[in-house]
């Protein structure tokens, strides 16, 4: 199977039973735009923001996905380091 794209990812999010609205779908493929991020990178930021905001914060979400990518961070692993620099993991 190839890479997960984020409206797969909203799917498997809906599967385990946390629903996010229409609106919350088209602010990160906003988001994801804004910031000129690949899918995967847009999935980790996404995943990192209901993990430590325990519901989609659209600000955090931005926020997180634009220093990422200013990081040139690509990897679960690289950001994984990264969030337990800033204190978050």
């Amino acid at each position: 199977m190839g890479k997960q794209t984020v409206a797969q990812y909203f799917d498997f999010l809906a599967s385990k039973g946390f629903r996010l609205g229409e609106d919350a779908f088209r602010f990160v493929q906003f988001g994801q735009q804004y910031a000129q991020a690949s899918d995967e990178l847009t999935i980790i930021a996404l995943e990192w923001t209901l993990k430590i905001q325990k519901e989609f914060d659209g600000s955090f979400f931005l926020s997180l996905l634009e220093e990422l990518r200013k990081e040139q961070l690509s990897t679960h692993k690289q950001v994984q380091a990264f969030m337990r620099e800033k204190g978050f993991a």
